[in-house]
């Protein structure tokens, strides 16, 4: 029976909890005052939302503090799951092999893009064996993903 990807499941709640909070998105007029209406606001309270720095998002300013507090928690909680997999074979090598598949790694063999999802550099991972590990297990399932493939033609 395979094991569920730990890191799947932390993003995925954490990826709820934002889907609940209460930003919109608008790319056009139509939308915003839409979006603005669902927040309680005219289109014209402009100076009580604030953009999020995800392409068209904002909040209301007055939900500035709960919202940087919400992601304040998630990255602490990305962090402890990895600070508790002290061999880098559980949260680590579910959080590699998950954004090694998200960025495409299978086609590409880069790693820049998966380490950037991440907010790793190589430098870091050499300097801890956990997460050196973790990487080369991930790594190591795609190998042996190509030779069974190889081998079924």
């Amino acid at each position: 029976m395979k094991r569920e990807n730990q890191y799947e499941i932390l993003k995925e709640k954490n990826q709820n909890e934002f889907n609940k909070f209460p930003i919109k998105f608008a790319f056009n007029n139509k939308q915003f005052k839409e979006s603005m209406e669902e927040l309680g606001l005219t289109e014209k309270d402009t100076d009580k939302v604030v953009g999020i720095g995800y392409g068209g998002g904002f909040i209301r300013k007055s939900d500035i503090k709960a919202f940087n507090e919400m992601n304040k928690r998630h990255r602490e909680e990305e962090r402890q799951a990895i600070d508790n997999d002290l061999t880098g074979e559980g949260y680590i090598k579910d959080m590699f092999e998950y954004e090694l598949a998200n960025h495409e790694y299978g086609y590409t063999y880069e790693l820049d893009e998966t380490l950037e999802a991440l907010g790793l550099t190589m430098e870091e991972i050499n300097a801890d064996e956990r997460l050196k590990h973790g990487l080369e297990l991930a790594l190591n399932r795609y190998k042996e993903i190509e030779e069974e493939e190889e081998y079924e033609e």
